[in-house]
């Protein structure tokens, strides 16, 4: 065992050798020449170790570089010329003589660059696609996926800016008292004026694990909005526009739709390549390739990639939309994606930067537009290092407001880049509208229109105020007022209610539901409500749970034929919930309500209970629910939370259990449900909305318990119901139901010449419900002959829709076409019909 002195002395050795070799190491220098000519090359670009700049770029054939780390590796890069790497020694690091060479510098046999589009015969003699040929068969995933462990930090800056501004519109009256805004406003290329309106930063804390276990957990450590921290829509839509694209896959996501990749493997069905330059990206020499989409009315990209040319590996790439890119509200998209290649099969995000340009009216360069600027900086990775369990649990702390609150020397450390001037004017200039009357009113419409509710006071907002009128056959023209508690986004609790009138009926109806949260983490929740109110049953399968949520009935202000068939509802009802994981819900609803028919003369639910004749249901029951949303994203963190857009699947299980006996319930049953709802994006072709559900009811119930095969006798379109249906056509113990709804985002519709400047898309669509109802539960009805299931072989319709109706950048019109496919020899049947409504989205 060494003494105490010898250790000392052992210490002091090699820290002076240590000393010695990075005072050895931390300079070099050398001359640079041409392999073949043996002349002295000047412009060349020197690194030191994996700096991604340079720390010299020479002016002659000689250089000299120094560092305060140890030097262990330089590489030289010139245009035209292989990149050169050399390993730097204590025995090196002097004299060095660097030789570059002009050879071919990939295994690609020959190399032709053009500066203009170039036609081949085939795309075999295309340069550009032997090169992505090898991207291709070096397809690289994400480097998170490679290791046991991974940390890495995440910056995220999004910015609003008005742009296209001009003295015209600087001077309207609605900028009376708020003409200071634009002092904050900066000149474009164009002459004209760009205001920053909006700024929020982000920073997040990424924590992973592949083994022995997959987890992972993205923290918000820390956030900072301009004068918008209470107000949900702006900030929900800032953060809504936005999805994370891996470049190496066929589709990118943009909005949920899909545009083609230019790095996908189906690339060349959609774009053109022209290989144009070498050069060098971060040190590293790349091929410089621009495509282009080979039809202007698809939804495609243009611009750059770069490709390393010993690794074929995307060092980079930027992609902007077309002239002609069809999509509402939005006038163009760019991105631009660099990434770092630690190996010859993974990547790992770097920087990206997205730009979208968003204008309700008019497609034109010159229109007044928003151009929302997503910024998004990886860095401080860190891998293999063990990770505790305690890391990925949810904690209170996090969920509280203040604890993403960080003062501006954090933020002067944390961000990656220091802001611009007119960055930092964004947050002086809103502090300044907070406190301006008319700014604030701007602000109250805006959120009105967006939540459908008005704020008339502190805590107190009336609506929804799309509910206020509606009509149906029992209560002739109806109005609805209504009111909820709101005092806050993250508010632990909410109490809402709302009254209603019928003047053909002359009754009023109400409805009032209380919910406390009383943990934010696994948001523990507790509500209980009653209503009293004319709905329409039969229009869900799988029904909503709680008292304030859809009544049909109020809705349908136009439909075809007479509909009496309205059911009258007193419910009162319990609930708790829980969600033990993260988007994995457990609920529990106890209900007690009375069923009868709000229209005795037209609609009949009378039943047989042990041979006498009852007009009303009595049920007590108990449901359980499981509610699953993998990949779900919701901001906020009270009662209410506002989802982001994702393409996150829905998965639903319910047992409902009727209690007989129970406040005098008629009925014992057990009745089992499934639904599943995805949207999946098919590259180029669009997207499909897909729905599937499933249940039994296990014992004999009359038809207000039943379970109805949603119809839909409005004009209006409504989700998972079928178009040709009447209300309670088809009943059935057991059913499935399958919903299949494609949009092609006007991909058939570009070829028509004339159509395509419509820019009109198509959707098609098939639904299918198949079921059995037992003879008990038809003779338990009145009407027992009057309903059935189909049973005899699977109802189904189909048809096809168009969609994108209107101008310049608003058109969220649809109008779909249906027909009904089977079962036509009934009475009342409508074998084909038209639906029509608002579709908002992009």
């Amino acid at each position: 065992m060494m003494s105490t002195n010898q250790l000392k002395y052992c210490f002091l050795y090699i820290c002076l050798l240590f000393s010695g070799l990075s005072y050895a190491q931390n300079a070099a220098n050398g001359k640079i020449i041409d392999e073949k000519t043996n002349k002295e090359i000047s412009g060349v670009e020197v690194f030191i170790n994996d700096s991604n700049k340079a720390a010299l770029t020479t002016t002659t054939g000689n250089f000299s570089v120094q560092s305060d780390s140890i030097i262990y590796k330089l590489k030289f890069t010139r245009k035209n010329y292989a990149f050169e790497t050399v390993d730097i020694s204590v025995d090196n690091a002097n004299n060095l003589v660097i030789k570059l060479s002009q050879e071919k510098v990939s295994s690609i046999e020959e190399v032709v660059i053009h500066n203009e589009k170039t036609k081949y015969k085939s795309k075999k003699e295309n340069p550009a696609y032997r090169i992505m040929q090898e991207v291709w068969k070096r397809k690289r995933n994400n480097g998170l996926e490679k290791f046991d462990t991974y940390t890495f930090k995440e910056y995220e800056k999004i910015q609003f800016d008005a742009n296209n501004l001009d003295s015209a519109f600087m001077n309207r009256k609605i900028f009376n008292k708020l003409d200071f805004i634009f002092d904050y406003a900066d000149s474009t290329a164009s002459g004209k004026m760009a205001l920053p309106i909006f700024l929020n930063e982000s920073i997040y804390k990424n924590f992973g694990e592949n083994k022995p276990n997959k987890k992972s957990k993205k923290l918000l450590v820390a956030q900072k909005t301009s004068g918008f921290q209470d107000n949900q829509v702006i900030t929900l839509t800032a953060k809504n526009l936005y999805r994370d694209i891996n470049i190496y896959d066929n589709t990118l996501n943009y909005f949920d739709i899909g545009f083609p990749s230019p790095v996908g493997t189906d690339g060349f069905s959609t774009y053109d390549y022209n290989l144009v330059d070498t050069i060098a990206v971060n040190g590293e020499n790349a091929y410089k390739i621009r495509y282009q989409p080979r039809r202007t009315e698809v939804l495609a990209f243009q611009g750059y990639l770069y490709i390393d040319t010993d690794s074929y590996a995307v060092l980079g790439a930027t992609l902007k939309s077309t002239n002609k890119i069809n999509v509402n509200f939005i006038n163009a998209i760019s991105t631009e994606l660099e990434y770092d290649n630690p190996d010859n099969e993974t990547f790992l995000p770097k920087k990206f930067v997205t730009e979208i340009e968003m204008t309700p009216f008019a497609k034109k360069k010159s229109a007044k537009s928003i151009i929302a600027k997503r910024s998004v900086d990886y860095s401080e990775y860190d891998f293999n290092r063990p990770l505790a369990d305690s890391i990925f649990t949810r904690k209170k702390e996090e969920y509280d407001d203040s604890f993403v609150e960080k003062d501006e020397a954090f933020w002067a450390t944390a961000r990656p880049d220091s802001l611009s001037k007119q960055e930092q004017g964004v947050y002086e200039m809103l502090d300044k509208l907070q406190h301006t009357p008319k700014f604030n009113r701007i602000i109250k419409l805006t959120e009105t229109l967006a939540s459908r509710y008005y704020n008339v006071t502190k805590g107190i907002d009336l609506g929804p105020i799309t509910s206020i009128y509606g009509k149906n056959e029992v209560e002739g023209d109806r109005i609805r007022l209504g009111a909820r508690t709101y005092f806050t986004q993250n508010d632990p609790w909410r109490v809402e209610f709302y009254n209603a009138y019928g003047f053909k009926d002359h009754q009023f109806k109400y409805g009032v539901e209380g919910r406390y949260m009383f943990n934010r983490v696994n948001r523990f929740m507790v509500g209980a409500g009653t209503k009293r109110d004319i709905t329409q049953l039969g229009v869900q399968l799988t029904t909503e749970d709680g008292i304030l949520s859809r009544s049909f009935a109020s809705s349908t202000v136009f439909a075809r034929g007479e509909n009496a068939s309205l059911s009258s509802v007193n419910q009162t009802s319990v609930f708790t919930s829980i969600e033990p994981w993260k988007n994995f819900q457990i609920r529990v609803d106890g209900t007690m309500q009375s069923i009868k028919s709000a229209n005795p003369d037209g609609f009949n639910l009378m039943y047989y209970q042990n041979g006498n004749l009852r007009k009303t249901t009595n049920d007590s029951h108990v449901t359980f629910s499981l509610i699953a949303r993998p990949g779900a994203k919701f901001s906020q963190t009270g009662v209410d939370r506002y989802e982001h857009g994702t393409l996150a699947p829905t998965i639903v299980l319910k047992y409902t259990r009727g209690i007989e006996g129970l406040f005098n319930a008629d009925f014992n049953y057990n009745k089992l449900q499934f639904m599943f709802y995805k949207p999946i994006l098919l590259g180029s072709w669009g997207r499909t909305l897909f729905s599937f559900e499933a249940g039994k009811n296990f014992d004999t119930v009359p038809l207000a318990l039943q379970n109805i095969i949603p119809g839909n006798q409005s004009y209006g379109l409504v989700p998972n119901t079928f178009a040709q249906l009447n209300y309670y056509e088809f009943v059935a113990d057991t059913y499935s139901t399958m919903h299949i709804e494609h949009h092609f985002n006007g991909k058939i519709l570009s070829f028509i010449p004339l159509i395509k400047k419509l820019k009109l898309r198509e959707v098609a669509f098939i639904r299918g419900a198949y079921g059995s109802l037992s003879d008990d539960s038809k003779n338990i009805n009145v009407d027992n002959l009057k309903y059935s299931a189909p049973d005899q072989q699977i109802y189904y319709e189909y048809g096809f829709g168009i969609e994108n109706i209107g101008f310049g950048n608003i058109r969220i019109f649809r109008v779909d076409f249906n027909w009904r496919g089977n079962y036509l020899d009934r009475q009342d049947v409508s074998k084909f019909g038209i639906k029509a409504g608002f579709q908002f989205g992009f």
